[in-house]
């Protein structure tokens, strides 16, 4: 989800300047698709659009035609159909426009405008998950029959402890869907649920969204800059750490959100920087590879990976007294690290490097896709329906 800070950036600065533009958030996939729910591009009045919601099949359309069916000002769902057809038909109210792309799939695309200046609940959300680099959940309302108060495009969010809603005037219904944004918090996936409201059934979709990933590197080496430079174009938070004052240096890494030199001559907590991140141990220097391999394990990472030969990395575990047993302290060490691409370049190690990680971020083994027996992408959740009362939802 580190695209949504993207464009979190961009909402600022279309903010900023006074531009207008219409928010485009992919509530639904049915069958093959390139993004998945939650992907998300913003088309300002005039200007390029930042994000994408397909695979470069969609946008153009999104672009020539978002601010037309907006016109109102009130949010829509337009659904495209990526499916191979034979004719150009398609069903009334954008219930189906086709695109013959032969991708099998349809995508339901929420269109809003969004007003200069007005900040959104997705705004103060996205927000607070960059600033607290915890997680939120957010529930938007995909339909909402004839209930008085709700309307496509309300939202409920839920954001550090912080409960708050946008359009939303419901009581209950905003209990009911905060304690499943709660329990979306807990699962760490989106979903959709239909709330039947006595008559009126709302269509509610769950999003959650992570924090933005993080990337710790111990070593400021030559062979570290692609792998910076590779991790911000996949938009990761990056700090640079090294004992060595000449390779510490924040011209040495221009896209580094972070780069410091970090004594190795005195004890120091490593968690509130490493706990939650991908660690990469790389200095070339045996001594300070000790140190921070010695200091990142007591902590807790999310992966650590240590450079250089299997050899040199056993000898390291053996001076620090850590054993090979199984699930001990040592099986949390990637080593060496990377996937098996090939090559020595630094360009190459740096690609293996964050290719594993961003696998581990994942929960991939990292093989090639042709070898998967299921689909590429983890399957969304199917729509779950629950029976609201006035004190019971069930």
């Amino acid at each position: 989800m580190s695209d949504l800070f993207c464009l979190l950036d961009a909402m600022d600065s279309a903010d900023k300047a006074g531009t207008h533009a219409v928010l485009a958030t992919v509530i639904k996939v049915e069958g093959s698709a390139y993004r998945r729910p939650g992907a998300r591009m913003l088309i300002p009045s005039g200007g390029q659009a930042v994000g994408t919601v397909s695979g470069g099949c969609l946008e153009q359309e999104l672009v020539r035609k978002a601010w037309w069916l907006t016109e109102s000002g009130q949010a829509v769902i337009r659904s495209y159909s990526t499916a191979a057809r034979d004719d150009d038909e398609s069903e009334d109210g954008g219930a189906g426009l086709a695109f013959g792309l032969g991708c099998n799939g349809t995508v339901h695309v929420l269109l809003e405008r969004r007003e200069a200046g007005q900040p959104t609940l997705l705004d103060a959300l996205l927000q607070r998950v960059r600033a607290t680099g915890r997680p939120a959940a957010l529930a938007t309302v995909l339909s909402a029959g004839a209930s008085p108060g709700l309307k496509i495009g309300a939202r409920v969010g839920v954001a550090d402890g912080i409960q708050t809603s946008e359009g939303v005037h419901d009581e209950a219904f905003q209990r009911w869907v905060q304690a499943d944004l709660l329990r979306t918090l807990e699962r760490r996936t989106s979903s959709r649920m239909v709330y039947e409201l006595g008559a009126v059934a709302v269509e509610v979709f769950l999003e959650y969204i992570a924090p933005q990933r993080r990337l710790v590197i111990f070593g400021a080496g030559n062979d570290a800059q692609p792998l910076v430079r590779f991790a911000k174009a996949l938009n990761w938070h990056v700090q640079v750490f090294d004992g060595r004052v000449h390779f510490a240096r924040p011209e040495r890494f221009p896209e580094a959100d972070h780069v410091a030199r970090m004594s190795i001559e005195q004890p120091v907590d490593l968690s509130p920087v490493v706990d939650g991140a991908a660690v990469v141990v790389m200095t070339h220097s045996y001594r300070q590879d000790r140190y921070w391999l010695k200091n990142v394990l007591e902590c807790a990472p999310l992966y650590i990976g240590q450079l250089g030969p299997k050899e040199r990395s056993e000898r390291l575990f053996d001076e620090l007294d850590i054993c090979p047993a199984t699930g001990g302290p040592r099986s949390r060490v990637h080593y060496p690290m990377g996937l098996d691409l090939g090559g020595d370049t630094p360009e190459v190690v740096a690609l293996a490097i964050v290719s594993e990680i961003a696998a581990c971020f994942n929960q991939r083994q990292g093989g090639m896709l042709k070898g998967r027996n299921s689909t590429i992408h983890d399957v969304t959740p199917g729509c779950r329906t629950v029976v609201c009362e006035p004190d019971v939802c069930r």
